[in-house]
């Protein structure tokens, strides 16, 4: 296991080195592993793991047609690698909850029908088991928990293995009742495609998690560009170049140096103008929105947010409503601009599709 000092701060990971795939085979050479749910984590996880020489199957409800479908697009076959939910759970000796957190509530008690003595129940999100007053998802004793949560969305997760980058995860265990729930659980981040895996707790990845969804990762993102944009419209700046000083030049160039070498390597990178006042407003605006950010944090380890979408998450017009929240924001004047300063964008040659690329285990996906 590798150490890492973060600002002082040591930390213990694992790499694809240190816990390579051979180990992670011989590891769940036994097992299969069934991925309930083939919605937003599961397709990325199921084939990264078949395309790493796992044993697969996949539990999707044919209710479900769309996710479904795309299932059987994606090579899984109904009766021997397709199957509906509780059947896959019956055959799985390891069970991995990746419908969403609401459904993870819904289909409980049929899952819990399923487990044996030994099997291991597997989390990509702390939800279910940090809020089980909510959920009422309580495993048995005789199971082990185990969690492994990549850092970025299913499409990143598939799109990094193809790559051969790989995706940071963090790992769990909340039960071992097999002395071999670590092992396990290290086996699945690095089948599943994680570069590298810092451990953590259920209870500190759903709590930073839900606050970073909220928080800058979508949430205050999202409201701080419509801000912004909303005040450079009303002073006469056109649609596009509102947009331009908003998101595209952040997405396009300014975020990609942060990537490289941090926030103080884009600094450098920019012009004195801009450096000047980056560094003058970065202390007002952390002064405005930290109360926020303690605000909801508070919101996120009290429960009030998770009861907030199981509430939602569980009414049958959810979808409905969901849907127009989305198009409200998709059809607002900052995206529609967005979308018409794409389209003059340089199209990209090609689209990583797995066929003739390599994946992380040296495979080829064809």
């Amino acid at each position: 296991m590798g150490v890492i000092d973060f600002g002082g701060t040591k930390e213990r990971i694992v790499t694809r080195k240190e816990f390579s795939m051979a180990r992670a085979r011989k590891v769940l050479k036994k097992e299969t592993i069934a991925v309930i749910g083939y919605g937003v984590q599961g397709p990325a996880q199921a084939l990264n793991l078949k395309d790493n020489g796992f044993n697969v199957i996949i539990g999707q409800s044919k209710a479900f047609r769309k996710d479904w479908n795309r299932a059987k697009a994606d090579g899984w076959v109904p009766g021997k690698t397709l199957f509906d939910v509780e059947e896959a759970a019956e055959r799985g000796t390891i069970i991995k909850m990746l419908v969403s957190d609401a459904a993870q509530k819904a289909i409980w008690p049929a899952i819990k029908k399923c487990l044996a003595p030994g099997d291991a129940l597997y989390f990509s999100h702390g939800f279910s088991i940090v809020y089980r007053d909510q959920t009422k998802v309580i495993p048995p004793e005789d199971v082990d928990v185990i969690m492994v949560a990549p850092k970025g969305s299913g499409t990143s997760v598939r799109r990094n293995f193809l790559s051969g980058a790989g995706i940071n995860s963090s790992y769990a265990v909340h039960q071992d009742a097999s002395g071999n729930a670590e092992e396990r659980c290290l086996a699945i981040g690095i089948g599943i495609g994680s570069g590298y895996l810092f451990p953590t707790t259920f209870e500190s990845e759903v709590y930073s998690d839900l606050t970073g969804e909220r928080g800058i990762l979508m949430g205050a993102l999202a409201g701080v560009m419509e801000a912004q944009y909303e005040i450079l419209r009303k002073h006469g700046h056109s649609p596009s170049e509102a947009f331009n000083e908003t998101v595209e030049e952040l997405t396009q160039s300014l975020i990609r140096l942060v990537d490289e070498n941090g926030m103080d390597w884009m600094f450098a990178n920019c012009s004195a103008t801009a450096q000047r006042g980056a560094l003058d407003w970065r202390p007002k605006f952390k002064k405005a929105v930290k109360p926020l950010f303690e605000t909801l944090y508070k919101s996120v380890k009290s429960g009030k947010e998770t009861k907030r979408v199981l509430t939602l998450g569980g009414r049958k017009d959810y979808k409905e409503r969901l849907d127009r929240e989305l198009a409200e924001l998709g059809n607002s004047e900052m995206w529609r601009a967005g979308k018409a300063v794409r389209s003059l964008r340089p199209k990209e040659k090609a689209r990583a599709t797995g066929k003739g690329t390599k994946g992380i285990s040296g495979r080829k996906n064809n």
